[in-house]
C-alpha cells in the first residue's frame, strides 16, 4: 500500500501527540510499549484523516534516581542515558512507531528550552525561595505526605521516602489551582476517562487548592539536571525540566513554525501515576508562561503479567522485544490494543497472547482474507467481475462505532468493533456459499464476491492504524485499489464501493502462521 502525501497548507488541520517521556534508570517494559502503540494508533488514525500531524516521544534523563543509578554501575549519568535511551528508540522501531521526533532532556535544545520557561515564570513572579523539609520518594521523584503512606512506605514504590531538608526554588502552583480547576470541570481541558477527571478535581478540592510546590535541588545533593537560570548553585527539579519536553521537542526555545503550528497538543498520553504532575503542576507552568494549555489529557492504566505485578525476581517481566522478535509486531500490537482495557488496568499473559493470536489474527482475519482471494481467483481469474454499489447496511455502522471509540479514547472498543467487522464477513462467507453458487449462479456469485472483497479491504483500512503491517500487506493485494490517498482522507478510503470492475487483484501468503507452541 503506498500513501499520497500532500503540500500542507494553513488551513489543514493540525494535530500534536505525545506520550510521557521513559524515565532511562531501566530498561523499556511492556507498560511503555502499550503507551507508545496507544499514541501511535492515534497519529496514524489523524495523519489519515489528511490531519498534519506530529508525535513526539522521549525519554527523562534527570533526576536522583539517575544519578545513584549511573554510579551504582560504574558509569557517568551521562554514559548511562546514552545507552538506555538507545534501547527506547529501538523500542519504537521493534513497534513501528510513527514518531516524528523523539526527544531527550539531555540535549543542549532541550535544557534551553526548560531554562526559558522557568525564565517566563520567574519574571511572572512565580518563582520564589524557600527553605523545605518533608519526606521524598526518589522513585516518584517527588515530595509525598505522610498521610498518604501505606504502613511509611510509597504505595507505588513500596520504599520508605527519605527525609530531605533543603533550600530550594518554590513555584507558586497555588496561584493558578482555581483556574486549573475551571478548566478541568469545564472540560476545556478534557482529562480522559472520567474517573480520572475526578480523581484529579478531588486532589485539588481536598487541600483546598494545589499547593506551591519544590522546584529545584541543590546542586550540592544533585549535580545532575538542568541548571537553574542565574543561579548555578541549583538544578531545575525534574519534573520541572521533564515536563517542558512536550513544548521544547517542537521548537519553543526558537518559537519556530512548528511550535506555532501545533501547540498547544491536542493529547498528552500518560499513565495514571502522573495525572496530578500533568493535570495540575505543567498546567500551572503553561497559565504562567502564557502559554495555552493541552485540548486532552488521555489516561492509562497499569499492566501486570499473569495476573501479577511485573517483578525481576518473580520472573514475569514481560520484555517486549522477544515477544515482537518471536511473534512480530502486529501481534503484540493487536494484544495490547485488544486485551488490555484502554483507560483501566489489564493483565498480559503468554497463554491468553497465543490464543488471541489463533482466533482473532490467524482464524478471523487471516482465514478470511485467504478464503476471499483465493475463491476470487479460482472463480474469476483474480478479477473484480462485478460492481455492487449497494453497501451491506452493518459496514457504515461499524465504521461509525469504530469512529466514536476513537474519539472517545477506547482503543479497545475501536478493535473490537473490527473484530465483530471481520466475523460477519465470515459469516457472509457461510450464508452465502460461494462454492455452491458457483455451480448454479454465477451472476449472483460476481455480487457476492465484490461484497467480500470490499468488506474485506474496508477491514484493511481500519486496521492501518491498529496493525499496519498486516493492513499494508491487505491492501497490497489490491494493487492501485488498495491506495488509500491522504488527500482525499480516510473516509473517502472507508467509503463502498471504491474497487472498480475489471481490477486485476493479487492473491498473497498467509498472514499469520499457525504457532505450535504448547505454554
Amino acid at each position: 500500500m503506498s500513501t499520497t502525501t500532500t503540500t500542507q497548507t494553513t488551513t489543514q488541520k493540525s494535530f500534536f501527540i505525545t506520550t510521557s517521556i521513559a524515565y532511562v534508570n531501566s530498561v523499556p517494559h511492556i507498560g511503555f510499549a502499550m503507551e507508545l502503540v496507544q499514541a501511535d494508533v492515534l497519529a496514524r488514525y489523524h495523519r489519515l484523516k489528511g490531519e498534519q500531524t506530529f508525535f513526539e516521544t522521549g525519554t527523562d534523563e534527570h533526576g536522583i534516581k539517575i544519578f545513584r543509578t549511573a554510579a551504582e554501575l560504574g558509569m557517568t549519568p551521562q554514559e548511562m542515558v546514552d545507552k538506555n535511551a538507545g534501547r527506547f528508540q529501538d523500542l519504537t522501531k521493534a513497534l513501528s512507531i510513527t514518531n516524528d521526533f523523539f526527544v531527550r532532556t539531555t540535549n543542549p535544545d532541550h535544557k534551553r528550552g526548560a531554562q526559558k520557561i522557568w525564565q517566563k515564570m520567574a519574571d511572572k513572579g512565580d518563582i520564589y525561595k524557600g527553605s523545605y523539609e518533608g519526606l521524598y520518594c526518589v522513585g516518584c521523584e517527588a515530595y509525598v505526605q505522610e498521610k498518604d503512606l501505606v504502613d511509611g512506605l510509597c504505595p507505588i514504590h513500596k520504599k520508605p521516602p527519605e527525609l530531605l531538608k533543603e533550600e530550594n526554588y518554590f513555584f507558586k502552583l497555588s496561584r493558578y489551582s482555581k483556574q486549573i480547576r475551571d478548566l478541568i470541570s469545564s472540560d476545556t481541558l478534557r482529562v480522559v476517562p472520567e474517573a480520572r477527571k475526578n480523581e484529579i478535581l478531588n486532589i485539588i478540592d481536598k487541600d483546598n487548592g494545589l499547593p506551591d510546590v519544590s522546584f529545584s535541588r541543590p546542586k550540592s545533593m544533585l549535580p545532575w539536571g538542568v541548571e537553574v537560570p542565574n543561579d548555578d548553585s541549583q538544578v531545575m527539579y525534574v519534573w520541572c525540566d521533564a515536563l517542558s519536553n512536550y513544548i521544547t521537542g517542537i521548537g519553543y526555545e526558537q518559537e519556530n513554525d512548528t511550535f506555532k503550528t501545533f501547540w498547544p497538543a491536542q493529547v498528552h498520553l500518560i499513565g495514571k501515576d502522573i495525572l496530578r504532575f500533568h493535570a495540575g503542576v505543567w498546567i500551572g507552568m503553561l497559565l504562567s508562561a502564557e502559554l495555552q494549555p493541552p485540548k486532552n489529557i488521555y489516561v492509562h492504566g497499569f499492566i501486570t503479567s499473569e495476573g501479577q505485578k511485573m517483578s525481576k525476581s518473580l520472573g514475569n517481566v514481560v520484555d517486549p522485544f522477544e515477544y515482537t522478535e518471536k511473534y512480530g509486531i502486529d501481534p503484540v500490537r493487536y494484544y495490547l490494543l485488544k486485551e488490555i482495557p484502554t483507560t483501566d488496568d489489564g493483565d498480559f499473559s503468554k497463554e491468553r497472547f497465543l490464543g488471541v493470536y489463533g482466533s482473532d489474527l490467524a482464524n478471523s482475519l487471516g482465514n478470511l482474507v485467504y478464503r476471499v482471494f483465493s475463491m476470487n481467483e479460482k472463480y474469476f481469474g483474480g478479477k473484480v467481475a462485478k460492481k455492487s454499489s449497494t453497501p451491506p447496511a452493518v459496514i457504515d455502522d461499524f465504521v461509525a462505532k469504530y469512529h466514536a471509540a476513537i474519539a472517545d479514547f477506547d482503543l479497545k472498543l475501536a478493535t473490537e468493533t473490527i473484530v465483530k467487522l471481520m466475523n460477519a464477513g465470515n459469516e457472509h462467507v457461510e450464508k452465502m456459499k460461494p462454492w455452491a453458487l458457483a455451480k448454479t449462479d454465477m451472476d449472483k456469485l460476481s455480487e457476492v464476491m465484490y461484497e467480500l472483497l470490499e468488506t474485506v479491504r474496508i477491514i484493511a483500512v481500519l486496521l492501518l492504524p491498529i496493525i499496519p503491517n498486516t493492513a499494508e500487506k491487505i491492501l497490497a493485494q489490491y494493487g492501485s485499489a488498495g491506495t488509500v490517498q491522504q488527500e482525499k482522507g480516510l473516509d473517502v478510503a472507508l467509503t463502498w464501493g471504491q474497487l472498480l470492475e475489471g481490477v486485476q487483484l493479487t492473491k498473497g501468503d498467509v498472514l499469520f502462521p499457525r504457532i505450535e507452541e504448547v505454554v
